[in-house]
Parts: C-alpha cells; sequence; structure tokens
C-alpha cells in the first residue's frame, strides 16, 4: 500500500528535463553541468578571476567573433552568423514575475505571522533557519555554497532513488524522534511563554 503511494524521484522533481539531468538520465547535460559548474568553481576560486571582468572577456570575445564573422561573410559572400531572435517572450517574463510573486507572498505572509500574529513556533523556526545557514556561511564564500549545491543535486537524488526504501524508513524513525522532541518543547517552555498566556486570556 505505501509502495503505490510512494512518489518516485523523478515525478517529485518535475518529471522533466532537469529532473532528467539530475537523475543522470540525461547523462550528457549532467556532464556539462558538472563539468561547467566546476570550471567555473576553479577559475574564480583558484585562478583568482574576477566576475565581472570574467563576464565583460567572454562578451567581448563574442561580440569580436560575431562583428568579424558578419564582416567577412559580406566580403566573401557567406552566410551571416546564425543568430535566432534575441527576444524575451511577454509570455516567459509573466510567468518568472508569477513565481516571484508567490514566492515574495510567502515570505510576507511568513513576517506578518511573527511580527503581528506573535507566532512564537514560526519565529523560533525561521530563527533556527536562518541561523544554520549563518553558521554554513561562515566556513565558505557563497560561490563555493552554490557550487557544493550543484554538486549535492547530482549526487543526492540519485542515491536517493537506488535506496529510498532504506532512507525513508530512516527519517519516519528521525521525524518521530523530532516530533517527540519538539512536543516536549512545546509543552515544556513554549506553552509557559506570557505571549502564549496572552492569547489565551484574549
Amino acid at each position: 500500500m505505501a509502495e503505490s503511494r510512494r512518489i518516485s524521484v523523478h515525478q517529485a522533481l518535475g518529471g522533466g528535463s532537469v529532473a532528467d539531468v539530475l537523475l543522470w538520465r540525461r547523462w550528457c547535460g549532467a556532464v556539462i553541468l558538472l563539468g561547467s559548474s566546476t570550471a567555473l568553481w576553479f577559475l574564480f576560486e583558484w585562478a583568482g578571476y574576477n566576475l565581472l571582468s570574467f563576464t565583460a572577456n567572454v562578451l567581448l570575445l563574442l561580440v569580436a567573433i560575431l562583428f568579424f564573422w558578419a564582416k567577412s561573410a559580406s566580403l566573401l559572400n557567406r552566410p551571416l552568423p546564425p543568430l535566432p531572435d534575441l527576444e524575451i517572450s511577454e509570455e516567459s517574463v509573466l510567468k518568472a514575475a508569477d513565481v516571484a510573486r508567490v514566492w515574495m507572498n510567502h515570505a510576507l505572509s511568513v513576517a506578518h505571522d511573527i511580527a503581528v500574529g506573535r507566532n512564537v513556533k514560526l519565529f523560533l523556526q525561521v530563527a533556527s533557519g536562518l541561523w544554520v545557514i549563518s553558521y554554513i556561511g561562515s566556513f565558505f564564500n557563497f560561490l563555493t555554497l552554490v557550487y557544493i549545491g550543484v554538486l549535492l543535486s547530482l549526487s543526492v537524488p540519485v542515491l536517493y532513488e537506488k535506496y529510498q526504501a532504506q532512507v525513508d524508513e530512516k527519517l519516519i524513525v528521525a521525524h518521530k524522534i523530532i516530533q517527540t522532541q519538539y512536543k516536549k518543547l512545546d509543552d515544556n517552555i513554549l506553552k509557559k511563554m506570557p505571549l502564549n498566556k496572552e492569547k489565551k486570556t484574549q
């Protein structure tokens, strides 16, 4: 019964081409992603390249190639560079804005619940999450964190898909332990805090 209700990792990742890359079903795309992210990380972390100068140099090289290609094509009666129409469609902009709006509204709703609703549980969850991010960020810079994220996204889903049943069993046990500890914390500390008492009197 549990097996039939279990969602596959591919479906959980969206079931599209991104899921295929992350699960190494499109190994060519996964190799390109891993290789390019490793090259960029090496360039900026070890070779000491600057992001702004690197971007400017790449764009300069691209513009120079296209310019000389177009000039030589007109002189030698060759076809022009095969460039597509370089424009962003209104539909893609609206989709991106819609996704950003959902995330921003969720963040504002959480901030409202903490500030106005005085939700102690939510405050502790957000504060502990931000503290963990700050603690991890003190060991690595942003680029290294992004690179670690790419490595984890290319390895964790594959391993989870391979050992899903065993991992799910361990996660269920861990979830029960966390729920028990949280219930103890809630009963012994959070329910005795003055904000909760004020809510009960109101």
